[in-house]
């Protein structure tokens, strides 16, 4: 992964109606080991690590390269958004374009965060390079991401094998989409 090219690093605070995105400090350290390590949120993403090896392993200020949001909500960090450029990718139709990736507590699930976090994020995205292309890939299995993808704007672009599950690869012009 690089980083996203002349994009300044890192951006103001972006603020939604209930959320804030933000670049990681030394204060979130904490609930990313707990993110990291949560079995329900690596369901769909070849299972959690281990809390012991996150400890020892993470830094003070974790996740700290462009492209890395701290998504917040009323001064809490509930998970992270992440933008990142693949110049090699599993798939060909993604090389080189702007991968939308995203992991929340589940105790931040179901409110509608991740679609105000991921669309905030894209409209940012959109000023700070505009016109650049943005793939999304989940497992066909992770239904609420399934929803996401589609209420973003995402079409599919293919769907293929990978870790033992199905994936589905969607993309996102910049261009022609103006978020849900």
């Amino acid at each position: 992964m690089s980083d996203l090219g002349p994009v300044t690093w890192p951006p103001a605070p972006i603020q939604t109606e209930r959320l804030v995105l933000r670049a990681p400090e030394a204060r979130d350290r904490a609930a990313f080991i707990e993110l990291l390590a949560s079995p329900d949120v690596h369901t769909y993403l070849g299972g959690p690590r281990s809390r012991d090896e996150l400890e020892r392993g993470t830094p003070e200020v974790p996740e700290q390269w462009p492209g890395s949001f701290v998504v917040e909500a009323d001064g809490a960090m509930i998970g992270q958004l992440l933008l990142r450029r693949a110049p090699e990718h599993v798939r060909p139709a993604a090389a080189g374009k702007v991968d939308l990736g995203y992991l929340f507590l589940p105790r931040a699930w179901g409110h509608g965060y991740a679609g105000e976090a991921c669309a905030a994020a894209l409209d940012w995205l959109a000023g700070a390079l505009p016109g650049e292309p943005v793939v999304l890939h989940t497992q066909t299995a992770n239904a609420r991401s399934m929803r996401l993808a589609a209420k973003l704007g995402f079409a599919e672009v293919e769907r293929f094998v990978a870790w033992d599950a199905e994936q589905w690869l969607g993309m996102r012009s910049q261009d022609t989409q103006d978020g849900p």
